[in-house]
C-alpha cells in the first residue's frame, strides 16, 4: 500500500540536510521540487541506487534555480530531495540508515 505521507531528505543550497516528511502526490512532490520557481515545475528522478533516488526540479537549471550540490559529473541545482523507493519504484520513506547514510554524502556545502 502507498504511504500517504513519506520521511526524506531535503537538501537546499548552502544548509545542511534535513529530514522533511512530503505527502506522497504528485501535486506537493511537484511543489516540493519548486521551491524558488515561478511555477509548478517537472520532476525529474535520478537513482542513486535499488533503494533511493533523488527527485528535484526538470528544468532547475534552465529557469535559474540557486546551484546546490556536486552530483556525479553535474551540479544539482534547486531544492532537491532524497526519498526512498521500492521494487515497483514506488515513493516510500527512508530507513533511519538511509538518512543518515545521505546526510553525510550530502552534508558537504560548496
Amino acid at each position: 500500500m502507498k504511504e500517504r505521507y513519506i520521511k526524506v531528505l531535503k537538501v537546499e543550497p548552502k544548509s545542511a540536510p534535513v529530514v522533511h516528511t512530503l505527502k506522497n502526490e504528485l501535486t506537493a512532490l511537484q511543489d516540493a521540487v519548486s521551491i524558488g520557481a515561478d511555477y509548478r515545475g517537472l520532476i525529474e528522478v535520478i537513482d542513486l541506487n535499488d533503494t533511493a533516488c533523488i527527485l528535484c526540479n526538470e528544468e532547475s537549471k534552465m529557469i535559474g534555480l540557486e546551484p546546490n550540490r556536486r552530483f556525479v559529473d553535474d551540479i544539482l541545482c534547486g531544492v532537491f530531495y532524497v526519498v526512498g523507493q521500492n521494487r515497483r519504484r514506488e515513493f516510500v520513506s527512508l530507513s533511519e540508515e538511509q538518512i543518515e547514510q545521505y546526510s553525510q554524502i550530502f552534508a558537504n556545502i560548496d
